[in-house]
């Protein structure tokens, strides 16, 4: 048994004995709150988000485009083409050149008299009666005849076909509209010609109708739900890899490009920079973008800062405005770098050699923008430690990552595993405070900007939920010195969101960070009373005006557990609850299911709540009204 102190929070736990004398313990015991013993106000970017180009976090989860390789990287029917040829298969060649995007384009060679020939692509998720809209970019001989078809079951009458009559030499973008006649997880699109003569396909696009400016729309209605207040992005390690450049410009005319960071996947660019400033406009949030300091240099990072903040009569800030985005966007928060201590890390680097490049990238970066606020790579240990002494003068805060694995433990100690790690990060930090002199006088505080448990499972469980509420407690009572967390990630991967190709549903830890953002408080307080094997954990709300009382119990027990709250009074009626529990530690959600996890809201109209009713298996957030 154990209760430790952390800025004027006290933490409660106990190792779980025998079950029958659990209870009894419980209702003989009080948790107290100190409204008066508050700590630092909780910084709202602890309920950040952290975005990819890894897995289908933005293709096929925020992204909407449904056509994968649909700038044709790959050869057309070879290895790793999601393309296959229809018809002659001879028919079908790549251009090298005058290629339309990238290093080749498919031609489509007809024979007047012959089978349709061309390519199609399968295995597209379709729902009857839903619209999907698109464009191909097309060019080629006026005799041959192109038809564009949305193909959703085996019959003749299972498909919508566009006929495009007339080709030219110049390549033209022809608008694609479809109703999908049926359901289908092997839906196809097909391009295919008749006649004589030949066409290129320099693009093809399609995506459902209902789309938000590229993005899917149901991934989006939850996202706008999680009401993330700031986003990380582009990684990651695929940051170290990436080339801003890549990602400007007309879409269609983006190259396609490997993913140097995570092999076997493949990089459209079809969500760069201006599409992540779309996404944070639309969902009402922060942008925080990473450079590459990897294989990237400090001259590309300030090009890029120029691109995003400068004034349009800049180089880049002219380019900026030729794309469309006359006014600047004022990031305020840049990352330089990820993980660049460590050999998975593409130029990957010893700290001596490290902290000079990432100084070299501060002073060209603030040269363009003083305005704007540095994260530096951190690492707890020997890399912090140097990068404090050596650029202290050159970040505002210093990132931390930690993942926890999966492998089978106790549920209490699988629970704790997050909340421990963010102990150790702020241990450590509040170690070098006290003995860096390079320290002195400033106010470094940390970004925790990738946590979350790591893999298994595809899918997070009521386990996982709870050491992420967990998590969010030990931030709490480190409201001093925890100032940034992204949760790692947000869709699909390891993410707080997954998605079908139709559909898309809030994991079990994306329904904590939801309810944390939307219901906690603000101002922390101390917490003293019961040994109980609770996470617990209070804060006023900023007007002081509310208490909120967040509670995880990760046993199998029901508790009960009275409350008395010192400096305030409660109010009769007013209280609520918001609960999120299940008898199965794995219980889960499933995209296009109902969900077997779920927020669910109790009102306490009448009378004085002094006592919380605790579920097994659960994370519980009461807000209760104080004179």
């Amino acid at each position: 048994m154990s209760r430790v102190r952390i800025s004027g929070i006290v933490f409660l736990t106990v190792v779980i004995g025998a079950g029958s004398c659990l209870a009894r313990e419980a209702s003989q015991q009080r948790v107290v709150v100190d409204t008066t013993n508050r700590s630092a106000p909780i910084c709202e970017y602890v309920y950040g988000q952290f975005i990819e180009h890894l897995g289908r976090c933005i293709d096929g989860g925020i992204w909407a485009e449904m056509l994968k390789d649909r700038k044709f990287y790959y050869p057309v029917g070879v290895g790793k083409s999601t393309w296959r040829t229809v018809g002659d298969a001879a028919a079908v060649v790549m251009q090298k050149e005058n290629s339309y995007v990238g290093e080749q384009t498919p031609q489509v060679r007809l024979a007047k008299g012959k089978p349709p020939r061309g390519i199609g692509q399968g295995r597209l998720g379709l729902i009857k009666g839903k619209e999907y809209t698109g464009r191909i970019v097309l060019a080629g001989s006026n005799s041959a005849k192109v038809k564009v078809s949305l193909v959703w079951g085996a019959g003749e009458n299972q498909r919508q076909t566009i006929r495009i009559k007339t080709l030219s030499a110049e390549y033209r973008a022809r608008a694609l509209k479809f109703t999908s006649g049926g359901d289908s997880e092997d839906g196809r699109l097909e391009i295919v010609g008749t006649g004589s003569g030949a066409f290129s396909i320099g693009t093809v696009s399609l995506m459902p109708a209902d789309n938000i400016e590229g993005m899917r729309a149901d991934t989006f209605a939850l996202l706008k739900e999680l009401n993330s207040p700031i986003y990380r992005w582009p990684g990651g390690n695929f940051v170290s890899g990436y080339d801003w450049r890549d990602g400007v410009g007309e879409r269609d005319k983006r190259p396609p490009r490997p993913n140097l960071a995570w092999p076997n996947l493949l990089e459209s660019n079809d969500f760069g920079i201006n599409e992540f400033m779309t996404f944070c406009r639309l969902l009402d949030t922060e942008p925080y973008i990473a450079v590459n300091s990897g294989f990237g240099d400090a001259h590309s990072a300030a090009k890029e800062v120029e691109y995003v903040n400068a004034s349009a009569d800049t180089p880049m800030g002219r380019l900026r405005a030729a794309n469309g985005h006359a006014k600047p966007y004022n990031v305020k928060w840049w990352g330089i770098g990820n993980e660049m201590y460590g050999n998975w890390q593409l130029g990957y680097m010893k700290l001596n050699h490290y902290v000079q490049k990432h100084n070299r990238f501060a002073i060209a970066m603030r040269k363009v923008d003083p305005s704007i606020r540095i994260v530096g790579v951190g690492s707890a240990g020997n890399w912090s430690e140097g990068m404090l002494k050596s650029c202290a003068e050159y970040m505002e805060l210093i990132s931390e990552h930690f993942y926890c694995d999966r492998k089978r433990k106790s549920l209490t100690e699988y629970v704790s595993l997050i909340r421990d790690n963010v102990r150790g990060k702020v241990t450590a930090h509040r170690d070098y405070r006290k003995r860096l002199g390079s320290l002195e006088g400033k106010d470094i505080r940390i970004a925790i900007d990738e946590w979350n448990y790591w893999y298994g499972s595809r899918h997070y469980n009521m386990k996982d939920a709870m050491g992420i509420a967990a998590g969010l407690h030990e931030m709490f009572r480190s409201s001093d010195l925890v100032f940034m967390a992204n949760y790692a990630q947000t869709v699909n991967v390891i993410g707080a969101i997954k998605t079908s190709k139709t559909a898309a549903a809030f994991d079990t830890t994306g329904l904590v960070l939801k309810l944390y953002r939307n219901r906690f408080g603000q101002v922390p307080v101390a917490i003293s009373g019961a040994d109980l094997p609770l996470d617990v954990a209070a804060a006023l709300s900023s007007d002081g005006k509310t208490l909120t009382i967040g509670i995880v119990n990760p046993t199998e027990r029901k508790l009960e557990l009275p409350l008395r709250v010192k400096g305030a009074m409660l109010t009769t009626g007013g209280g609520r609850r918001w609960q999120i529990s299940d008898p199965d530690p794995m219980a889960h959600n499933e995209p296009g299911k109902e969900p077997g996890v779920t927020i669910k809201e109790t009102v306490f109209s009448e009378g004085v709540v002094r006592n919380l009713a605790i579920p097994p298996i659960s994370v519980s957030i009461y807000k209760l009204p104080l004179e």
